[in-house]
C-alpha cells in the first residue's frame, strides 16, 4: 500500500503524540488547504479538533496522510479511487507491503525504545 521509494525523501515522523497541521504539512510535503480538504474526502482521516478548531493530528494520521499522498501523487490514483483502494479488499501483494510496513514501524519503535533507556 505504502509506497517507500518516494517517502524516503519525507522528513522522518518525530516521537511526539500531536502535531499541528502546520507540521503535518512539513512533514508529508502538503499543503494545509489540502490536508483540510482530504479530512472531508477520506473518513480514515479524522484529527482531533480542540479549541478554536485547531487540528491536533497523531501519528496514525500522517502515516494515513502520506498513504494517500502516496496513492494520489505517486501512484495516479483519483480522490475516489484512493479511496476504494484505502477501504477496499487487499491483494496479497499488498498485505505483503503493509507487513513490510508494520516491521519498519516495529524496528523504528524498538530503536525509540532503547534510545529511551
Amino acid at each position: 500500500m505504502l509506497d517507500q521509494g518516494h517517502n524516503k525523501t519525507l522528513p522522518p515522523i518525530p516521537a511526539k503524540r500531536y502535531f499541528t497541521i502546520g507540521e503535518v504539512s512539513t512533514l508529508c510535503d502538503v499543503k494545509q488547504h489540502v490536508l483540510r480538504y482530504w479530512e472531508n474526502e477520506f473518513d480514515n482521516l479524522n484529527p482531533v479538533k480542540r479549541r478554536g478548531n485547531r487540528r491536533y493530528y497523531q501519528r496514525n494520521d500522517v502515516m494515513m496522510i502520506r498513504q494517500i499522498r502516496s496513492l494520489l501523487y505517486d501512484h495516479g490514483y483519483t480522490i475516489s479511487g484512493a479511496r476504494q483502494k484505502l477501504n477496499g479488499k487487499v491483494s496479497e501483494k499488498e498485505a505483503s507491503k503493509s507487513y513490510q510496513v508494520i516491521q519498519q514501524t516495529r524496528i523504528e519503535l524498538e530503536e525509540i525504545l532503547d534510545l529511551l533507556k
